[in-house]
């Protein structure tokens, strides 16, 4: 999808033409633009406000049949009056209509919808340049269409709280005919070689970019994807942007494991961080550090994380790849958050626990391997057979084999218990041959490892078994005594 958004734009080029420039009396404010008796106020033509804040006028009211006028084409009108007609054309774009009803105003949607196909085109075939007003007042009816009240989340409309989120109904946005093309027309814009970052960052600015991230929460799958390929593009061509939309991103994180836990686009926005993480320059600074342990690590929390583990997994794993030094603070994040009760994040878990092994050395997995075969251990003897077979897989990675293989008089020790266990009394076939295949390569590796670890076993064994016989012995001899002191009143539990 990302690529054939992108790839959209090399069709329908239209004819060069000239430049849209004001009219010569350019000094003078540009006539008031109405589209007869619509109610929107006039377009301001005056330079942008200091700071470049977005000013937002408010969403025309929706014409009465027969009102919205059909314009000619652009490359149709003389160049001195392309200029008025391309601001009649983004005010036309201004209008809002009721999608619930597909007969109501179906007229103005389409001069609308075709209004805006025309300006896409002009855009993307980079025929023209807009000067700075006409740049303004088409951010202006992008942010006229886009930024708008969601509607309540699925979960919302039932009350549910723990509802799983694959489960409900795809949320498709009605008026998706005009907003798809809004979209569109923002995204050519941006990548557009004409396109001046330091005209353009007047009025695609921090609240801009804030209210598109605001956006990433609609349930509308086709949306967030428009979403993250725009955002892509702005963090790509404006630099000035990058910290601000990183630190935004932040707050959504924060906010979705702290606070909500709900949100419906944080895939989206970890696919753009895979990207961004993949960029960064060693060595890499503290910023992205803290951002690794406060925001990416904690992900792993919330109840929905199967929604978007496998870009969160990219992500983790792209750290550890930039830096195999992370690998321990990974490890242990992982550990922290491991699930007790949930046995598909459990699998997930094993899952990405191996992808990050892949890229360990050897020290730092002696840091932290005590711990973490403590945890598999644990996953072995799981009564659910995914899990138990999930961790039994990574003896099939051939590189953890061989961290395993160099630290074998610490890690067979903590999981020799746990195989054991698997060998006398695992419900599951499966789950019992594959432990048989990994005590047989722990005996090839080490056979005398492997003795001694059997031998102490079997003594703890032998140990636990007397200290059982021990207990039931001096049960016994209390009920024994109890008896004889309690006579006919004492009750005897067994």
């Amino acid at each position: 999808m990302f690529t054939k958004i992108m790839k959209r734009g090399q069709r329908n080029k239209v004819s060069k033409a000239e430049a849209i420039e004001p009219p010569p009396t350019s000094n003078a404010p540009p006539p008031s633009v109405t589209v007869n008796h619509a109610s929107r106020s006039a377009v301001a033509a005056g330079p942008p406000s200091s700071g470049g804040n977005l000013h937002v006028h408010p969403v025309p009211s929706v014409p009465s049949s027969g009102v919205v006028e059909v314009l000619p084409l652009l490359k149709d009108v003389p160049v001195s009056d392309r200029h008025v007609l391309f601001l009649k054309k983004l005010q036309i774009c201004c209008f809002s209509f009721d999608f619930s009803d597909t007969l109501k105003s179906a007229r103005e949607k389409e001069i609308k919808r075709q209004t805006l196909l025309e300006l896409v085109d002009l855009v993307q075939s980079g025929s023209c340049k807009l000067n700075e007003t006409l740049q303004e007042e088409l951010i202006r009816m992008v942010s006229v269409n886009v930024f708008r009240c969601l509607p309540p989340a699925s979960h919302e409309n039932s009350a549910s709280e723990t509802g799983d989120p694959d489960e409900d109904d795809v949320y498709l946005e009605p008026s998706w005919p005009h907003l798809q093309l809004v979209y569109e027309l923002v995204l050519r814009y941006i990548v557009s070689a004409d396109t001046d970052t330091k005209v353009a960052k007047r009025y695609l600015d921090h609240s801009f970019v804030l209210k598109l991230l605001d956006l990433f929460d609609t349930e509308d799958p086709r949306e967030r994807e428009y979403l993250k390929t725009i955002l892509h593009r702005v963090y790509g061509k404006f630099m000035v942007h990058r910290p601000f939309i990183r630190k935004a991103i932040n707050n959504i994180f924060y906010r979705f494991i702290f606070e909500t836990e709900r949100h419906s686009g944080i895939g989206e926005l970890l696919e753009i961080l895979g990207s961004i993480i993949n960029g960064f320059a060693l060595p890499m600074k503290e910023e992205h550090k803290l951002f690794l342990v406060r925001a990416l690590i904690p992900l792993h929390k919330p109840k929905s994380i199967s929604t978007y583990h496998q870009q969160l997994s990219y992500c983790i794993t792209q750290f550890v790849e930039k830096d195999y030094k992370l690998a321990d603070t990974v490890i242990r994040g992982l550990l922290k958050y491991w699930p007790v009760t949930n046995c598909g994040k459990e699998v997930l878990f094993l899952g990405e626990l191996e992808e990050v092994l892949e890229g360990t050395l050897s020290a730092e997995f002696q840091r932290c391997m005590v711990p973490l075969f403590r945890q598999i251990g644990r996953c072995l003897n799981s009564s659910h057979f995914q899990v138990a077979e999930r961790a039994l897989f990574l003896w099939n990675n051939e590189h953890i084999v061989g961290l395993i293989a160099q630290n074998r008089q610490v890690v067979l020790p903590l999981i020799f218990e746990a195989l054991e266990k698997n060998m006398q009394g695992h419900w599951n076939q499966a789950v019992h041959g594959l432990t048989a295949n990994v005590r047989r390569m722990f005996l090839e590796m080490d056979s005398e490892l492997f003795e001694e670890c059997d031998q102490q076993y079997a003594e703890r064994e032998a140990r636990s078994h007397e200290l059982s016989e021990q207990r039931e012995l001096t049960w016994k001899r209390l009920e024994a005594v109890a008896a004889e002191a309690g006579g006919e009143d004492m009750v005897m539990v067994s």
